[in-house]
């Protein structure tokens, strides 16, 4: 489970942005058949304050990606992986 890929999002956002680049990366990886693990910040604050830990980043918003406590990137870092062809290395499996 340390290892696992983890996708932070929130069932809970005002934020059009945010739910469409969630939906995005959920789609993308369930497309690829990658498996990953949902955390939804809005459920629990002691997930909000990890994502943001781990981004390094105290005002981070959804959807930020990580493979254990190793950062990946957030929705445009993402975006250009899967662009770039590079979204393997970008969620280092």
């Amino acid at each position: 489970m340390a290892d696992m890929l983890q996708v932070f999002y929130t069932s809970v956002s005002s934020s059009l942005e945010i739910k469409k680049h969630q939906e995005k990366i959920f789609l993308i990886l369930d497309g690829k058949k990658i498996q990953y693990k949902p955390v939804d910040i809005a459920q629990n604050s002691e997930d909000k304050d990890l994502m943001r830990k781990i981004a390094g980043n105290p005002t981070a918003l959804p959807p930020q990606i990580c493979k254990g406590d190793v950062y990946c990137g957030d929705y445009t870092a993402f975006e250009n992986a899967v662009e770039m062809e590079q979204l393997e290395a970008f969620l280092k499996l």
